[in-house]
């Protein structure tokens, strides 16, 4: 990333600033704004999420908001409610509070004589999130969004639950939130009162896992911060942002096909980060598309040529030998004018005998059935890459010999994929509570296999996720699954493969009791959305510029950091794991003086082919110390099951250097609800 030092305007930061809320909580906010706004007020953006803007993103605050600070704007980084150094407890994602908030910061923006009354919301992940919700709620100041990494469905493309099956992510971001809500407010900010602060978080958080596992269907709780329940609700522009190695790519063409207001797309290789900071690479200059959209949108520039290029912009990924991590992902740009495109040719291909036909063709096969190892799925990485390495998934053939396989004749030319693939299934269990799971591979001439897609559907839900039922065991049903969505190439030479199997973990919790599935393949078939190559003479690519920014602070490593994802089975105990080291040592946050301590254990393992003897266990650490200051939280949840109920047991711990100054335990026992 190239490193900006001239900007139009000369940027100030005030480094803590109180935002009053109506209640009388105040959150802790960082402002850059130009240093001429007093005489000249520009449009606001402001960026919430309970992340801590004073240490912990500090450094990558530091290169994007000076940036568009720097380029006319007024840019407001706030600590949720109960997260940084803000007041309250945070008690959970997305609470109608967390909207009241900010809406009373986007109107306290406006009200600011530096800022002319307009303002945007923009984030990542949890930012991305709440620009959109928020958005839905209309702010009179509100003029457009950047939402990046984020979902319009809560229920069934997030974190939580994917084609109504329990995603053991869930466990993980659980994990990682109980340990950042237990971390202190800095007593530079809010002085001796932080202590006080600590402890109600400590004492008042709560265990999010055990809220999450209460509502294991769509309901109400999902659907409150869903925007796809009432899309028209927004009506400022949308710019949607996600990686092909994100968890949430499939929300940008949602979003593209729903919203009546104006929306652009943009998907390339990256994993859960800003384009700009974007890995796998290729990283593009994200920021300077963000001010052309800020640009447009709040300071009226119509012909600056933002909504010029094509609706969806997506890097169309060329075949990659599998790897658990990738410094850049070959390919190329291309663009669709709308979504859905008129130049997708929803394609179905007929399976046969362990065969992906030729469409058009009438195979003719026998019943097949598959009851997988819980195995299957051990080097499926992570559901959410953040790139740290190795979290993507390895080769495919370590996982097929669990699965019921098909594949297709050598490819005679290239065939490009982009959208999502549908699995069209008839298929009956010979349990009452049984799931599938499909992936889709590209097979080289050697047999290597990358997989390119991937879906889960919880057969229960085959009518619905807000009313799943018993399946009759022996009975057929048809099911659709849709897979992620893709831009994929596939050179000649190289095969199709689409694997089915009967438990992916530990990407999804497995079913209570391991069920065999027949799968009636003369009435099955692949749909792929096919994107001729010709279209690329027809309709030009976008074109970026190289990624840029503002010169971040400095943050210098003091204990180095490790990352490890380890996969081994004990032949004796029959006992599979999956270790997983996701450490960022201990860092030296110079600006104020201050150490940080970041370190996630995560265990996921399993015995033999007993589906209850699945466990998933997370440890957190998380250390600050400055001077006579030394603060730590450790956290640990363990989720297990029986064939009717889920067990959480989870422990918190606060110190102050060496002592132990609070402790709470939790154990609850969650009935299953057809999962």
């Amino acid at each position: 990333m190239r490193i900006v030092t001239q900007l139009p305007f000369a940027v100030e930061q005030l480094e803590h600033v109180w935002i009053p809320m109506t209640d009388g909580t105040r959150l802790a906010a960082r402002v850059w704004r130009p240093s001429n706004a007093e005489r000249e007020p520009v449009p606001g953006i402001v960026e919430m999420i309970p992340y801590r803007q004073r240490d912990l993103t500090a450094q990558r605050d530091s290169i994007h908001h000076p940036y568009f600070a720097g380029h006319g704007y007024a840019c407001v980084r706030v600590d949720l409610r109960g997260s940084g150094n803000s007041e309250g407890v945070l008690t959970d994602e997305y609470l109608d509070q967390e909207f009241e908030d900010a809406e009373d910061v986007l109107s306290w923006l406006a009200e600011q004589p530096w800022c002319n009354g307009r303002t945007g919301m923009m984030g990542i992940s949890w930012g991305g999130f709440n620009a959109l919700q928020v958005a839905a709620r209309r702010p009179p100041s509100l003029g457009a969004i950047i939402t990046a990494c984020s979902s319009d469905d809560r229920y069934s493309d997030d974190v939580h639950y994917m084609g109504g099956c329990l995603l053991t992510d869930n466990l993980s971001w659980a994990s990682t939130m109980f340990a950042y809500n237990s971390c202190p407010p800095d007593p530079a900010i809010v002085g001796e009162h932080w202590r006080d602060m600590w402890l109600e978080r400590l004492e008042h958080s709560g265990l999010w896992l055990e809220e999450w596992l209460r509502h294991q269907r769509r309901d109400d709780y999902w659907t409150r911060g869903s925007v796809s329940v009432d899309y028209s609700a927004i009506e400022c522009p949308v710019f949607a942002v996600s990686g092909w190695a994100d968890g949430y790519s499939n929300s940008v063409f949602r979003l593209l096909e729903s919203l009546d207001a104006p929306t652009r797309g943009l998907i390339g290789p990256w994993s859960h980060k800003y384009p700009h900071l974007g890995q796998p690479g290729p990283a593009i200059g994200f920021l300077q598309e963000a001010v052309g959209w800020w640009d447009r949108w709040l300071k009226d520039e119509e012909d600056n040529g933002a909504m010029d290029g094509p609706a969806l912009s997506i890097w169309m990924q060329d075949a990659v030998r599998p790897a658990t991590t990738y410094e850049e992902r070959p390919g190329r740009w291309v663009g669709e004018p709308s979504w859905p495109s008129p130049h997708i040719e929803r394609t179905r291909y007929p399976l046969g005998r362990h065969r992906i036909c030729a469409p058009d063709t009438d195979p003719v096969s026998p019943e097949l059935t598959v009851q997988s190892p819980l195995s299957v799925g051990q080097f499926a990485g992570k559901w959410c890459s953040y790139n740290a390495p190795p979290d993507m998934p390895y080769d495919q053939r370590e996982e097929d010999g669990g699965a019921l396989v098909f594949d297709s004749e050598p490819l005679e030319e290239r065939l490009e994929a982009l959208g999502a693939p549908v699995a069209e299934l008839a298929l009956s269990a010979d349990k009452p509570v049984a799931m599938v799971a499909l992936r889709l591979s590209d097979v080289a001439p050697d047999g290597k296999a990358t997989r390119v897609s991937y879906g889960v559907c919880n057969l229960n839900h085959y009518e619905g996720s807000d009313a799943p039922q018993m399946l009759e065991p022996g009975e057929l049903v048809t099911v659709k699954v849709q897979l992620n969505g893709m831009a994929q190439s596939f050179p000649p030479g190289h095969r199709l493969r689409l694997s089915l199997s009967s438990s992916y973990w530990p990407v999804v919790w497995p079913s209570p009791e391991p069920a065999r599935l027949t799968v009636h393949p003369n009435e099955s078939s692949l749909v792929l959305p096919v994107r001729p190559t010709r279209i690329d003479d027809e309709f030009p690519p976008p074109t970026f510029a190289e990624p840029e920014g503002a010169a971040p602070i400095t943050v210098r490593q003091i204990v180095p950091g490790e990352h490890d994802w380890h996969v081994s089975r004990n032949l004796v105990t029959m006992e599979g794991t999956l270790d997983v080291v996701k450490d960022l040592g201990k860092v030296h946050f110079e600006d104020i003086d201050l150490m940080v301590t970041r370190r996630a254990d995560e265990r996921y393992t399993f015995e033999g082919s007993d589906a209850n003897s699945v466990r998933g266990r997370t440890d957190w650490l998380m250390g600050f110390e400055r001077d006579e200051w030394s603060v730590r939280a450790q956290t640990r949840t363990v989720l297990t099951s029986t064939p009717t109920e889920f067990h959480v047991r989870a422990e918190l711990d606060g110190f102050e250097g060496d002592e132990r100054v609070f402790a709470k335990n939790w154990s609850t026992r969650i009935p299953r609800d057809f999962i």
